[in-house]
């Protein structure tokens, strides 16, 4: 096992000899250095783990010879040691992005902490993060096989995404346990959805905030006690990347709710966010506004209607709000509407839509390049942090914050990446989506999919008297049997949405207060 190796630089250097003999005893390399200069000069010529620095040295200072040695390597942690609480010298440190700060006297404790965090940070979070992980696994495999209501699906869920972030960020092997015990969760969970699915539109009740629950139960409310609210819905978004990137927007906002509803079938963005904008099903929208539903086998875009269905929705519950709807599909639209907020001040609903996320999956699926840089979920959560912070929705978001308004954070549907093609034939008309399809006489193999022969039962409309909808679920996808190695291939590892799944159902639904 390779020592681990100190530079600690004081001009007082023969005071710390207990100290050095402290950290000899063990197991560190410990070398010395009595000014700012001969220890820029080590750390030019060798290579240390960290550096224990004095602030109080004739000659350049703790604070000179720090900045110096940054420029020589950024990353090596340095520690400051001083024998002055002043304020101004703990700031201009921090503001140097020191590892940490001592104040003399020190003891050996205070010391191998610091050596713990900055050193040893990585494999004691690999070792108790895989150790806890273990703990939690077999309660984890119960609460799957015990789970009989949305609520406990809801918990699983979570669970699931808490282990999976933390141990994105270690390096202990224990990544594909998780992937099978996630994979084992979607697999009950779509026999959950089978079970209980139809059941939801016969008992509402009964049944967990589904799509065109949302507006009635979340929005209305909140509206009617004065708020003025900005309704943002992010296409294609899923619960694990709304928890990578509340950190940022902590920056200028206070999670008030953190909570998940349920998408309806199809997880597609004709059908859920067309439910979540009119708070009907797709089959009512088509029965009660036919020139607002876009079906299947039309051509035209399917959410061109959705400011018109909005002002149905309010005017069937015979609200009086005023109202305003921006979709944004690129960066200079968002400028602009940010440009906009003043004259949107007194406006009691405002509704964003935004299509980045779906841009990005749709991108990975058809660019080469965009599958190697979002390979899996962990790069393509990265991808999406990178996204925000640089994007000018992180601009968007922070200047809303900054008018006060009360933000409600949410999606229509979340993705997941699919493996396992399975074989689906029809007609001609048959849907082209990849997690569902839509049609008359298709054959399929039973076993592998979610039927819904009565679509009405589910609140869908039929494009002919025969249609049924069939789902996917877990992570596979359907493929024709026409050239059937070729797109088996071609979509596989892709990020899909339409069918049965953790991801794509249970999503994200935030209500945020400004600070």
């Amino acid at each position: 096992m390779k020592k681990h190796r100190i530079l600690w630089v004081d001009d007082e250097i023969d005071l710390l000899r207990p100290y050095l003999i402290f950290l000899n005893d063990k197991g560190y390399d410990v070398s010395t250095a009595t000014n700012g200069s001969d220890a820029i000069e080590l750390v030019q010529n060798e290579r240390f783990d960290i550096v224990f620095l004095d602030e109080n040295m004739p000659g350049l200072s703790g604070l000179e010879t720090l900045t110096q040695i940054k420029e020589i390597d950024a990353e090596l942690p340095l520690v400051m040691i001083t024998k002055s609480e002043e304020e101004h010298l703990m700031e201009m440190a921090i503001g140097n992005k020191i590892a940490d700060y001592l104040t003399k006297p020190v003891n050996p404790s205070q010391i191998l902490l610091t050596l713990k965090k900055n050193i040893h940070r990585r494999e004691i979070v690999n070792e108790q993060t895989a150790t806890s992980y273990r703990s939690e696994f077999g309660k984890i495999g119960m609460d799957i096989n015990d789970s009989m209501t949305f609520d406990d699906w809801t918990e699983i869920y979570r669970k699931l995404i808490f282990w999976e972030l933390e141990l994105a960020e270690t390096e202990n092997g224990m990544d594909e346990l998780l992937r099978m015990q996630k994979a084992e969760a979607n697999a009950a969970f779509n026999k959950f959805i089978k079970r209980n699915y139809l059941d939801w539109f016969e008992q509402p009740d009964k049944r967990p905030i589904l799509s065109h629950d949302i507006f009635r139960k979340t929005v209305f409310p909140q509206l009617d006690e004065g708020e003025k609210i900005f309704f943002v819905l992010v296409d294609n978004f899923r619960f694990d990347q709304w928890k990578v990137i509340r950190e940022i927007m902590s920056e200028f906002y206070t999670v008030e709710n953190e909570s998940i509803y349920c998408s309806i079938l199809p997880t597609a963005t004709q059908y859920a966010r067309n439910a979540i904008f009119s708070g009907l099903t797709p089959l009512q929208i088509q029965q009660m506004f036919p020139e607002l539903w876009v079906g299947e086998e039309d051509e035209e875009g399917k959410n061109l209607n959705e400011s018109e269905l909005i002002q149905t929705q309010i005017q069937r519950f015979r609200k009086n709000y005023t109202m305003s709807y921006h979709k944004v599909n690129d960066s200079a639209f968002c400028e602009k509407l940010i440009e906009q907020l003043p004259r949107l001040a007194d406006t009691q609903l405002n509704v964003v839509v935004l299509n980045f996320i779906d841009m990005l999956s749709h991108a990975r699926t058809e660019s080469k390049m965009m599958r190697e840089l979002a390979a899996d979920e962990q790069a393509y959560r990265s991808l999406t942090v990178s996204w925000f912070r640089h994007s000018p929705v992180y601009e968007l978001l922070k200047a809303i914050a900054a008018r006060g308004f009360k933000v409600i954070f949410t999606t229509d549907h979340g993705t997941i990446r699919v493996k396992d093609p399975i074989k689906v034939v029809g007609d001609k008309n048959i849907s082209v989506n990849l997690r569902y399809k839509v049609g008359k006489t298709m054959s399929f193999n039973k076993k592998e999919v979610f039927e819904i022969a009565q679509p009405a039962k589910a609140g869908l409309p039929s494009p002919n008297v025969s249609s049924s909808y069939i789902f996917a679920g877990t992570d596979d996808f359907f493929a024709y049997p026409n050239n059937f190695n070729y797109y088996a291939s071609y979509y596989r590892n892709t990020f899909q949405h339409g069918g049965v799944s953790l991801e794509e159902m249970l999503v994200p639904l935030i209500t945020l207060q400004p600070k």
